[in-house]
């Protein structure tokens, strides 16, 4: 402690002796005894250096300690820590830790086990060859996993320090990202398909109302009818994608407000009931006539109901009547009100039911056409649904009718 005491005097021995003349001048001034004081200044002085100087090294050996905490952290603690699929190999390609992101991902991925063996697409074996010879210290590529489901990662390769031996891959998933660029792709075609239709019909009839039927009142008549029409159609599509994009831009936003359900169920039948009425078809209704107060916006059920209700009465027609039914439901952890609105038309075939809710899905595209539909009308619906923390579920066999179940939670 002394030896270590006189280090650090020798270290501020400037600061110490401009310390002891000032005290010695002082002193001298006063006529007094040096014997005392200077000592008391002397070992004044010296514990200001060694705490000064202890919380410096304090801080220091926190520091180094934190270090010395972190090369003996386990590697396969900080693997774990990882959530994207990990995995550990040497120079060999042998597999030497994979965590449990890559476990879950790709199966059994045992100590020892080969690399090229478990992953034999030629992508992956340029990669491991790359990285393993040195010619590149790090290298990435894409990969897809066909199998239980398809999907698609950037696969990152890249040694592990310096001198280690090791090597490390990361598997990151861009299935999302590359569905919502196919989806995006597919509905820019799917739209820009939808207006190309009505305007080159569009275009065509004014060249022949300025050529040939120039002078021709009865076919200028079926024409501009028909002009009428396809802008009419033109007009829908456009309300239903800028409806679309409104709900894309708050899906997770909950509704602040109640909702009477079965007020808003009336309503949406009494403004369906003359387009019923024209297809030869009765809405029925069966739900309670006390309110239904549930979380929700009227605007947005409302157009949801108003969505399912005209399909029914357009596609199942044939039935002759569609059925709106309010039942409170059990089926998840949390109570649930469910409304269904069933059609006894000639229902959905199975392969279809998946998809019937994507943009542009049709299963008939002339009968929908034919029906004045966009194809958003059940993506709308699916967005709205979203936003109010609900679901629509659809049972149907052919021959039978469709029923069309929105569950919204009840609280």
């Amino acid at each position: 402690m002394i030896e270590a005491l006189w280090r650090k005097l020798w270290r501020h021995r400037r600061l110490l002796t401009a310390g002891i003349v000032a005290i010695l001048v002082a002193h001298a001034l006063a006529g007094s005894s040096l014997v005392v004081p200077v000592g008391l200044s002397l070992l004044l002085v010296a514990s200001v250096l060694v705490v000064g100087d202890g919380e410096n090294q304090n801080g220091e050996g926190a520091g180094a300690a934190m270090a010395d905490d972190l090369q003996r952290l386990p590697a396969e603690h900080l693997a774990q820590a990882v959530t994207d699929p990990l995995i550990l190999f040497d120079r060999t390609a042998t597999v030497v830790h994979a965590n449990a992101a890559a476990i879950a991902t790709f199966g059994s991925l045992a100590p020892g086990l080969s690399l090229p063996l478990k992953f034999r697409a030629p992508e992956m074996q340029v990669l491991l060859d790359n990285v393993l010879s040195g010619s590149v210290g790090a290298d990435s590529i894409d990969y897809a996993e066909k199998l239980p489901v398809e999907r698609l990662y950037r696969v990152s390769a890249s040694t592990v320090g310096h001198g280690s031996g090791l090597y490390v891959l990361i598997f990151k998933d861009q299935s999302e990202a590359r569905r919502i660029d196919r989806m995006r792709a597919d509905f820019i075609a799917n739209a820009s398909h939808e207006l190309r239709t009505p305007l080159a019909s569009i275009s065509g009839f004014i060249e022949t109302l300025r050529g040939p039927a120039r002078n021709d009142a009865a076919a200028r008549d079926k024409f501009l009818q028909i002009m009428q029409n396809q802008t009419g159609r033109m007009a829908r599509l456009i309300d239903d994608l800028l409806s679309l994009s409104r709900l894309e831009m708050k899906p997770y936003l909950r509704p602040g407000s109640r909702v009477d359900l079965t007020g808003t169920l009336k309503a949406v039948i009494d403004t369906l009931t003359p387009l019923a009425k024209d297809n030869g078809v009765v809405i029925e209704r069966e739900f309670p006539d006390e309110p239904t107060e549930i979380p929700g916006d009227r605007d947005e059920l409302f157009q949801v109901f108003e969505n399912l209700v005209e399909n029914a009465c357009k596609y199942g027609q044939s039935g002759g009547r569609v059925v709106v039914s309010v039942t409170p439901g059990h089926d998840g952890p949390e109570p649930t009100v469910d409304v269904t609105v069933r059609d006894f038309g000639p229902g959905i075939a199975e392969e279809h039911i998946p998809r019937v809710t994507e943009r542009f899905y049709r299963i008939d595209a002339e009968s929908s056409r034919a029906q004045k539909g966009t194809g958003l009308g059940l993506a709308i619906v699916k967005h709205i649904l979203t936003r109010h923390h609900g679901r629509l579920s659809i049972a149907s066999e052919p021959g039978k009718g469709a029923a069309f179940t929105v569950h919204l939670p009840a609280n």
